[in-house]
């Protein structure tokens, strides 16, 4: 499957990004690289391979994670006494969409 520009515009613009002709251009080529090699590993017999349970997890077998355990609530003024800008109660952001 080859991804085309035109493609690459359209995700952009579900994204609210705004890509110039030649990032347009450049994250065709890229994708398209990500596709061929996604392409050559489909070709590798797994057949006998067993499933993985946890790949992240160290442990061994048994997965053992912590219980949870209730704590008490953070509050307002104590989240937002790092904050770089806060008001009413609430974190002070910039406006990233425009639309």
């Amino acid at each position: 499957m080859k991804i085309t520009e035109r493609e690459v515009t359209y995700v952009a613009q579900l994204g609210n990004l705004e890509l110039t002709e030649d990032e347009t251009r450049r994250m065709a080529v890229d994708l398209n690289d990500i596709l061929s090699h996604i392409d050559k590993l489909n070709e590798l017999d797994t057949a006998g391979v067993e499933p993985m349970r946890q790949v992240v997890y160290g442990g061994g077998e048994a997965l053992e994670l912590r219980a949870d355990e209730p704590r008490p609530v953070l509050g307002a003024e104590e989240a937002l006494a790092n904050a770089p800008l806060a008001g009413s109660g609430h974190f002070k952001v910039p406006r990233v969409i425009e639309r």
